[in-house]
């Protein structure tokens, strides 16, 4: 569900209380579509979390973490300038719309005071945050131009102007009895119609009051008895009076045969409409309701914004790499032809008496085979140099097949490098993961290093866990974590784990010394497995053998191991192994 109107407008009065009269400290901009800003009041420290995603729209307090790019985006920056060090002196509502203004007193270029206000637009795909000053734009989150809209236009310097508002009363403003009245002369079902006659919320609301006042209804409003209109009346003000009252912040999730709540609906009254089947949870605040409710979608919607570029890279990097392996397997399959050349050089200089200059081709006969072969000529060139030229394209090409050889063997181990690096991009856990991966494919030079803009940064520690038996078992995160695991933290005896033939993470048993009992492998197979491209599947093949035995050829790629003595088990992991073996 969207936030809707009604209840915005509890958000909007609960983030009033607490955040009038708080000092802005710090803005971040940590997607392109969120803003969070840190304000302080004289007793607490507030986070604002300001979203225009349109999945996710919505404004509300925010204990989550954020990973903030190294970069701040352009209007970041444009909000540090004109907001940072500004004390919020309102916060209003545009009735019967999803709308918030937050006006700031703030300090100008020129010493001045003045009143800075962030317009958040909730609605939908065309959610947004506006800078506006004096009535005029600054600038906003998302540009609409004349291309975009005929209607509404946000750019830097134009007045800000309101959406356009629906023809209908606002919900609130609006008795019962006239809702239902005005539902009644349309043919529609009860809550469909009662949608059709006020704004502000949706349709979970107008269900809500069917379900509370008739249970089965009839097919059309039109046809409800005067008795059933005034229960649907009496349960539309009976919603209202919960509004005026602040209302209850609930979230309703539906179980599914995977065992996950799926979330499904939330609003400010405890829902009947959903059955017995349904878990309800009710919430302190809206803030932490909308922070529940979106927080599992929004930690995937941000990790996929900061990953697409990397990935697009990446894939096109490996789409490259197989089109060029392609291209070679092609020219060395014609190499192989280059003994006809020779045969022609041959046939060439033995039959010069049969061709002159100007030629364009001669028929001679094979010595070989007796049959008779008909040999192009380049009619520039004299007979003998015609056959130098095809004894010199049969040394090019002997010399080919052999690089092409060399490059096919490079070839394989560079698609299989960017295939675990791509498994590694879509797998990385957050901002920082990624960028340890950039900074590996800057090293191999896949990607241009920029010495100013890329900061050093202090490198994630291995993946911790610890066995039934004790022992514990390191996971790296990327390719270069792998080679600093197996080739320098890890030791003679220490057991490694690695699914067979795919992408995936090193991981070893510190044997201390000792010999590691056969829990301990099977935990360390499965987490090998867990954090592998084969997580998921049943009876995967991994590969296992002492550090000891594994070597790393010269100029091989980061995370390209060697090894000859080893054994394979197959094993399929156990759910919930993770976190039972999660290092605390």
């Amino acid at each position: 569900m969207a936030l809707d109107a009604a209840t915005l407008a509890l958000v909007a009065e609960e983030l009033k209380s607490k955040l009038l009269d708080a000092k802005i400290d710090k803005i971040f901009e940590p997607t392109r579509d969120e803003v969070l800003i840190t304000l302080r009041t004289r007793t607490e420290t507030h986070r604002l979390l300001l979203s225009a995603r349109s999945g996710s729209a919505r404004v509300c307090l925010t204990k989550e973490s954020f990973e903030n790019p190294l970069t701040p985006p352009g209007f970041c920056m444009l909000l540090r300038k004109h907001l940072t060090g500004g004390r919020l002196i309102g916060l209003r509502r545009e009735p019967g719309d999803r709308i918030v203004f937050f006006d700031f007193k703030c300090t100008n270029e020129m010493g001045d005071l003045v009143t800075n206000t962030v317009a958040a637009e909730l609605m939908g795909r065309y959610s947004n945050l506006v800078l506006v000053q004096n009535g005029r734009i600054i600038d906003a989150l998302k540009r609409v131009d004349f291309e975009d809209s005929e209607i509404r236009q946000l750019l830097p310097g134009l007045p800000y102007t309101l959406p356009p508002k629906p023809a209908k009363p606002d919900f609130l403003d609006i008795s019962g009895a006239q809702m239902v009245a005005a539902a009644c002369e349309k043919e529609l079902p009860p809550a469909a119609a009662l949608g059709k006659t006020a704004a502000g919320v949706g349709p979970v609301v107008m269900r809500e009051a069917v379900c509370r006042a008739l249970g089965e209804t009839p097919a059309m409003a039109c046809d409800l008895t005067a008795d059933e209109r005034a229960r649907l009346a009496a349960a539309l003000d009976e919603l209202k009076a919960e509004h005026a009252a602040g209302g209850t912040p609930t979230a309703v999730r539906i179980p599914q045969e995977d065992g996950v709540q799926k979330p499904v609906e939330f609003s400010w009254f405890t829902p009947r409409q959903y059955g017995e089947g349904a878990v309800l949870t009710a919430y302190a605040s809206y803030s932490e309701l909308l922070e529940d409710y979106y927080a599992t979608k929004d930690r995937a919607e941000r990790l996929r914004q900061k990953s697409r570029e990397l990935y697009k890279a990446v894939h096109n990097l490996h789409e490259r790499a197989v089109r060029k392996q392609a291209a070679r397997r092609e020219e060395l399959a014609q190499s192989t032809k280059a003994d006809t050349l020779r045969l022609y050089g041959e046939l060439l200089q033995a039959n010069l008496w049969a061709c002159r200059k100007g030629d364009r081709q001669v028929t001679v006969q094979n010595y070989y085979t007796g049959e008779e072969v008909t040999i192009r000529l380049d009619p520039r060139l004299a007979p003998n140099e015609n056959a130098q030229k095809y004894f010199k394209d049969y040394k090019k090409k002997q010399t080919a097949a052999v690089m092409l050889q060399k490059l096919l063997v490079e070839g394989e181990s560079e698609i299989e490098y960017l295939s675990t690096v791509l498994y590694e991009v879509e797998s990385a856990p957050g901002e920082q993961a990624l960028n340890e991966i950039r900074a590996e494919l800057k090293g191999q030079g896949y990607l241009k290093y920029y010495k100013q803009r890329d900061r050093k940064q202090k490198p994630a520690d291995f993946l911790r866990y610890t066995s039934s038996d004790g022992f514990e078992i390191l996971v790296g995160r990327n390719n270069l974590q792998n080679d600093k695991l197996t080739l320098h933290t890890a030791r003679g005896k220490d057991v490694w784990f690695h699914v067979q033939k795919a992408p995936g993470s090193h991981c070893v048993v510190m044997s201390r010394g000792e010999d590691v009992p056969d829990t301990t492998r099977q935990e360390a197979a499965e987490l090998a497995v867990l954090h592998s491209s084969q997580n998921g599947g049943a009876k995967v093949a991994v590969d296992t053998t002492e550090v000891k035995n594994i070597w790393k050829a010269n100029g091989a790629k980061p995370g390209m191991v060697l090894y000859e003595v080893y054994s394979t088990v197959y094993v399929t992991p156990r759910e919930g192994l993770q976190d039972k073996l999660r290092k605390k």
